[in-house]
């Protein structure tokens, strides 16, 4: 019968479309690159879904956010791409969780539930946290490193973590991975040397913060402000979904 996911079948099979709706994905990080991780993932027909991030929409989120237009500045992102998803699939199946992944409180999340875990975050300490309990419990997990200060989307690459170059936050990553005892990660990052910012205070959220007034975690509070485009992040998020509906559907044996 022809439905909303008739065109994907064409490609995946009926077995491959029914695998995505029994699947369960979370989304740690519903920005720039989560976004449309979730987008490309409710098109593709996954049907349950945790969205984990404790941000609001903000005004400088325009330039890069699928979730983010003038209507929705100042709205918590979860809420807003979980809205955005059931237009597009009303069958969809949605977890909300408005916090800030840490340590502390990865035992308020079922790994073991999950079929896929993408992991879209800023921090270190978050990323390690949530790849260690996946890899504890034998969950695949997709991990996105830095497309902050990228110009070019066709230097994004899907690998092994310790086959990545260039990279700083892989650097980073590799090193602490190294040490844990993780083996083998596989990533979406950028071989493409970083640019460095344009040093302008009239610019910066350093000087001019505008994140909501009881917003939990402001960009004056970060150690380094990236610059961002449209483009990257985009293609980093689309390169995940993609992985994981390979992965999901048996495409990537």
């Amino acid at each position: 019968m022809l439905d909303q996911f008739s065109r994907t079948q064409l490609l995946l099979g009926k077995e491959g479309i029914e695998r995505l709706s029994g699947s369960r994905v979370a989304v740690f990080g519903i920005g720039g690159v989560g976004g449309y991780v979730c987008e490309a993932l409710v098109r593709s027909g996954v049907g349950a879904f945790d969205l984990i991030d404790d941000d609001r929409v903000c005004l400088t989120n325009l330039n890069r956010q699928i979730l983010a237009t003038r209507k929705t500045v100042g709205r918590y992102k979860a809420e807003v791409m979980a809205e955005r998803m059931k237009e597009i699939n009303p069958n969809v199946q949605i977890n909300i969780h408005k916090c800030f992944f840490l340590p502390e409180n990865a035992d308020d999340f079922p790994f073991e539930k999950y079929s896929y875990i993408v992991d879209a975050v800023d921090t270190v300490t978050a990323k390690l946290e949530i790849i260690l309990r996946a890899k504890a419990k034998g969950v695949p997990v997709i991990s996105a490193m830095g497309a902050g200060n990228k110009l070019d989307a066709g230097r994004l690459r899907v690998a092994d973590i310790y086959e990545t170059k260039v990279c700083p936050l892989a650097r980073v990553m590799r090193y602490e991975l190294r040490k844990k005892g993780v083996k083998k990660l596989k990533v979406v990052y950028s071989d493409e040397v970083p640019t460095r910012p344009i040093e302008d205070m009239s610019i910066s959220c350093r000087t001019h913060c505008i994140c909501p007034p009881d917003a939990k975690h402001k960009c004056t509070e970060r150690r380094d402000i990236p610059g961002s485009t449209a483009f990257v992040p985009a293609v980093a998020g689309l390169l995940i979904a993609g992985e994981v509906v390979k992965d999901l559907t048996g495409r990537n044996r």
